[in-house]
């Protein structure tokens, strides 16, 4: 299906609890893969990490569906906090884990939309859904250096630099890790629409 113009009213947000996001995992990890436009071969280990990253602390997620029910988008974190392997890196890069930034954080771990259905606000619905009722004090994230969609999206909504072409343990793409005080006011990025 080819994106149309402006906004796609066929489509619904909805809350997931770990459960839910255990039962439909294998439909999300396929919007991931073709969104970020990886090898099904990855499936198995992205997978896997999706479901050790549902039973963290504060764990969230946001399906958009179709009108037939199809997923076509997806968002989920969970509470930051010493031990997880993302919390260890971003304190690698600022040089310390007692940063302040990293004190009190949801991370927002993927924001992906199935190609067809990009370009019409959807990742700002889906990002907003889930950061509404987050008790922490910021959200950070990291997303692939590079003029996108997703810059403009998280620069949209006021993600300010905490890390700038950041190299991950084992990925030689720099990536942006990027953050901002929480909540997201309705204002925040009304100027972009």
């Amino acid at each position: 299906m080819a994106p149309t113009a402006g906004p796609d009213p066929a489509r619904s947000i909805a809350t997931l609890g770990p459960d839910g996001f255990r039962r439909d995992i294998h439909s999300l990890v396929a919007i991931y893969l073709a969104a970020m436009d990886y090898p099904r071969e990855i499936a198995p280990q992205r997978t896997a990490l999706w479901v050790e990253h549902s039973r963290r602390v504060g764990f969230d997620a946001r399906v958009a569906r179709d009108a037939d029910g199809d997923p076509i988008g997806l968002a989920y974190g969970y509470r930051g906090a010493p031990g997880q392997w993302w919390f260890s890196e971003i304190a690698r890069g600022l040089g310390s884990t007692t940063a302040p930034v990293l004190h009190d954080f949801f991370e927002l771990t993927e924001l992906h939309i199935r190609p067809d259905h990009q370009g019409h606000g959807l990742g700002e619905s889906l990002l907003r859904s889930l950061a509404a009722p987050r008790p922490e004090r910021r959200m950070l994230l990291s997303t692939p250096e590079g003029e996108n969609r997703a810059w403009r999206l998280y620069r949209r909504l006021g993600f300010t630099d905490v890390l700038r072409h950041y190299r991950f343990t084992g990925d030689a793409r720099p990536f942006g890790i990027l953050g901002r005080e929480l909540p997201l006011a309705v204002a925040d990025g009304a100027a972009g629409h």
